[in-house]
Formats: structure tokens, C-alpha cells, sequence
């Protein structure tokens, strides 16, 4: 069984600021329902977890939407911050699921695959991916910042798995890969420039990619490539809101 610890923190941003008391946009409702509330029925209905811990305001705690958890705890001021509450404590060899809180449509199946894939690759760090083919298949208008690589098109998705362990040299480099999720020259770019121009000419590989990464964090990386791209429909602008209601809706 596996940990999932979801990270539910940040401000109020645009989005939150479009529902008043809002703690920020985890707690914004799609559908009559927030989206971390959302995202931890997913969590909760899978067969492959068995304990949840959120990373949310201290504020929150108490709030109805997060009763699906079993442990709450503070956040940080910035990613790496959070992320290092939500894996205090934790064993540091045993895999952890690490989730944004901002999946409308994410299903238990979803998770159980991810899970299922993660442990058959055994990286220190996995980071979830969706190939565009499928994602269009099934979300054809939700919008993604798309990597083009040798091996095909991918996105980014809101699932990665982490062994507590390689926190310490994943620490500063975890909020360079958030800040750079939505923006492929600038993810390239933290792999090297070597790779940044491989990356332009559309011959970098996923292969090429996780040797670097396990060279720049001394701990096996690999990517865990998802069927189901519902792990990477996220909510991080205003239009995405009407977006997924409209998903929300349909499902």
C-alpha cells in the first residue's frame, strides 16, 4: 500500500479569488464540490492507498473538504517546502504518491495504473507524463504546453511518486521543474544546454532525459507514462474553471 501526500497550499490566486473565502484555489468548487476535494475521492477510492496526508493552510484543517485525509499538515511558502512537511516523517526508502490538489477528473483507476507503473520502474523520482495522442482522444479541448521529444508529444501531468529519501538533492531542484512545468524550453533548459538544442531539434529522447536527470540528482529518475490522461487536466486558470465543470458535468 501507498502514501499520498497532496499538496493543497499556495495563496489566494485568480482563481481563488473568483470564490470569496477561498484559501486559495484547491478549495474553489467545480461542480458543487472543491477540487481537493475532488482529488482526494480519487486518492481515497483507490485500491492502492491506504493513508493520505495534506499539505494544506493551517486554516483549513477544519474545513469539510478535506475529511477524506487522514493527517493534515502546514504548508511552505514554496513548493519544496511543502513537500518536505507532507514527507517528514515518512520511510525513506518506501515510494510516496505526491499529488496537486487540483484534479476535477482524476478516477481511482487512474491512480491504481500510475501506481502499478511506478512500481514496476522503481525510480527514486518518477514524474507522471500523458502522450498528446491520448490526451486529445479524450480531452481534445483542454489545453497543454506540449514537449515534443524523439520519442512523441508529452505534457506534464499532476502526479509524481518521490522516495523520501532523495529529498535533500531534490529540494531546490523540484521548485526549478514547478516553476518550469508549463514552459518546455525552460524544463529543457535545466537538463543543459546539450540537451536544450537536442530538445529544439525534436531528437532528445525520454531516455536522454532520465540519464540526466539521474546525473544532476544522483538518484534514479525515470518518466511514468500514463493511459490516463486524466492526472494531467488541472485547473490553474480562470477559464479552466468553466472548462472543468463543463468535464465535471460530462463525467
Amino acid at each position: 500500500m501507498t502514501t499520498a501526500v497532496v499538496l493543497a497550499g499556495g495563496p489566494v490566486d485568480a482563481v481563488a479569488a473568483m470564490q470569496p473565502g477561498a484559501a486559495n484555489k484547491a478549495f474553489v468548487k467545480v461542480g458543487g464540490m472543491t477540487l481537493v476535494e475532488r482529488t482526494l475521492l480519487a486518492l481515497r477510492q483507490s485500491a492502492a492507498i491506504d493513508r493520505i496526508i495534506v499539505v494544506a493552510p493551517a486554516v483549513t484543517h477544519n474545513d469539510a473538504a478535506l475529511t477524506l485525509a487522514n493527517e493534515f499538515r502546514t504548508d511552505g511558502k514554496r513548493i519544496r517546502d511543502s513537500l518536505r512537511s507532507g514527507l517528514a516523517g515518512l520511510p525513506p526508502d518506501d515510494p510516496v504518491l505526491v499529488s496537486t490538489s487540483d484534479l476535477p477528473v482524476m478516477t481511482a483507476p487512474a491512480v491504481d495504473d500510475f501506481i502499478a507503473r511506478a512500481r514496476t520502474l522503481d525510480p527514486d523520482i518518477g514524474y507522471g507524463c500523458i502522450e498528446a495522442r491520448t490526451h486529445r482522444a479524450r480531452y481534445p479541448d483542454v489545453p497543454h504546453t506540449w514537449a515534443r521529444l524523439r520519442d512523441g508529444t508529452y505534457c506534464g501531468s499532476g502526479l509524481i511518486t518521490v522516495k523520501p529519501r532523495v529529498l535533500h538533492s531534490l529540494d531546490r531542484f523540484i521548485e526549478s521543474l514547478g516553476a518550469a512545468r508549463k514552459n518546455p524550453l525552460r524544463l529543457a533548459s535545466l537538463f543543459g544546454w546539450d540537451v536544450l538544442l537536442r530538445f529544439a531539434l525534436r531528437r532528445l529522447s525520454i531516455e536522454d532525459a532520465e540519464e540526466r536527470a539521474q546525473q544532476l540528482l544522483g538518484a534514479p529518475a525515470r518518466a511514468i507514462v500514463s493511459p490516463y490522461p486524466e492526472i494531467a487536466v488541472n485547473v490553474d486558470r480562470v477559464s479552466d474553471i468553466a472548462l472543468a465543470e463543463k468535464l465535471v458535468s460530462a463525467k
